[in-house]
């Protein structure tokens, strides 16, 4: 039977019109802020992607093997050896994780020939050989917004308004909580917990924790080689309700001179500052000193969206990277972006009721020839209208009135033009108003001035 490959999806006219709605909104402000587009290739250096996302990232990076015999470099022992060094030796190449290694690379390589501070933005697919689920899929879409050049802290004041303006567009904007939290306030944390050493361990366990609860993450710390005093320690931040801004100040209470501390904290609230003077209202930013996005990448802020009253984890978020470049040989290039997850923000669209109507097919204008004699006429009629900007179609073929009406009617067509031999003799043409049903019979030449009056 035939298939698609699982976590993978089809998308017919009528989603591909909803999606196309919600990837026009977010391209919409993306140019409203200045950001430039960019592509880069579907497939990387594998070099160019390992070691950017964590362990597990890494784990779920999908490796192509190499062309020709990919067999020829193993010796008899590598089929004792672990599978990452086996897939070293059989794939150079790897489809891209995320939009943001890929344009840290394209930065590396083109730094030079770029006005800093550059922005840009990116709408591509991303592939990730994760397990599927709700929410999460092997194959989705994420776009993009960067800004590489600058540390300033406005920057990341712009990408919250930016976020907020396209929630509030697709009409979640009470549907939404910006979630913040610093990179260096984890490390505080590790520090105050005398793990200093360990701190991807400490946040890619507590960033799970709204997925496996207080019991999970402390289960995966003892994994990680926390003590059990430590684990302890850290008991009051796993149980406190995230409850906006005013959580920080007992978080830095029990941080006390931890270093960067005070650096983090001072950095949010100047974020929190530059966000409200964009408009962006301080009821959807909402402190979380769990937050950690298990990205190596990240230095300072760091960036999330949840969706409120749906079963689906985040639908956009990013942070501070400012030392992504040097891995490729080109340091001192800080950089701040987010990105949106399509997938996820249609499924919340949908659960949440909030696309309304939304037409698969852009036709204004429905041609139909009553008579196979019609056909010619109905088709340069419908180049006429095309030239004057009108969305038409012509019904190919002198089928009966009502199945020609009824294909409009499917596809959401409001207005048909009915040619039959008496209207060609007049040198006329019926205008049938579907939702109405009223008609008017038109002379041709008066046509595509009247079609735009009733059209605008």
């Amino acid at each position: 039977m035939v298939s698609i490959p699982k976590g993978t999806r089809d998308f017919g006219p009528a989603q591909m019109a909803r999606r196309q709605r919600v990837f026009d909104t977010i391209r919409h402000h993306f140019r409203l802020f200045g950001f430039q587009p960019l592509e880069t290739p579907a497939m990387e250096n594998l070099s160019v992607l390992t070691g950017k996302y964590g362990e597990e990232g890494d784990r779920l990076i999908y490796k192509i093997l190499n062309s020709g015999n990919f067999l020829e470099s193993l010796q008899g022992e590598d089929l004792h050896a672990s599978p990452g060094s086996v897939a070293a030796k059989i794939c150079e190449r790897a489809l891209r994780y995320d939009l943001t290694v890929p344009f840290a690379r394209y930065v590396a390589m083109n730094k030079g020939s770029l006005t800093l501070p550059f922005r840009r933005y990116q709408m591509q697919p991303v592939w990730r050989a994760d397990r599927p689920q709700k929410g999460r899929y092997r194959e989705f879409y994420q776009c993009d917004a960067d800004i590489v050049g600058t540390q300033s802290l406005v920057c990341e004041g712009e990408l919250l308004a930016l976020l907020y303006l396209v929630f509030a567009s697709l009409g979640l904007q009470n549907n939404v909580r910006l979630k913040l939290n610093s990179r260096k306030l984890l490390a505080a944390m590790a520090s105050k917990l005398g793990a200093a050493g360990q701190m991807l361990d400490l946040t890619t366990a507590i960033d799970k924790l709204d997925k496996i609860g207080r019991a999970g993450v402390e289960q995966e710390l003892a994994s990680r080689g926390f003590s059990q005093s430590a684990i302890a320690e850290l008991a009051p931040l796993l149980d406190a309700p995230i409850a906006g801004f005013e959580a920080l100040d007992p978080l830095m209470q029990w941080l006390g001179t931890a270093p960067l501390a005070a650096e983090g904290r001072q950095e949010l609230e100047q974020i929190l500052a530059f966000a409200q003077a964009q408009g962006v209202p301080a009821e959807v930013l909402e402190f979380d000193p769990t937050l950690a996005r298990g990205l190596d990448y990240y230095t300072g802020a760091i960036i999330e969206v949840k969706a409120l009253g749906v079963s689906i984890g985040s639908i956009a978020g990013g942070g501070r990277y400012d030392n992504l470049t040097a891995v490729f040989g080109v340091p001192d290039v800080p950089g701040v972006g987010v990105s949106f997850g399509i997938d996820r923000i249609c499924d919340v669209l949908e659960e949440l009721n909030l696309f309304g109507t939304v037409r698969a097919a852009d036709t204004q204008v429905l041609v139909c020839a009553l008579d196979a004699e019609g056909l010619p006429d109905a088709a340069r009629i419908t180049a006429s209208l095309r030239q004057a900007g009108i969305a038409a179609e012509v019904y190919p073929e002198a089928a009966k009135l009502k199945k020609q009406l009824g294909y409009a009617d499917k596809l959401g067509i409001g207005h048909a033009l009915l040619l039959g031999s008496e209207e060609h003799a007049a040198g006329q043409v019926m205008h049938k108003d579907l939702a109405s049903g009223q008609q008017t019979a038109i002379a041709q030449a008066l046509l595509v001035g009247y079609l735009q009056g009733v059209l605008k």
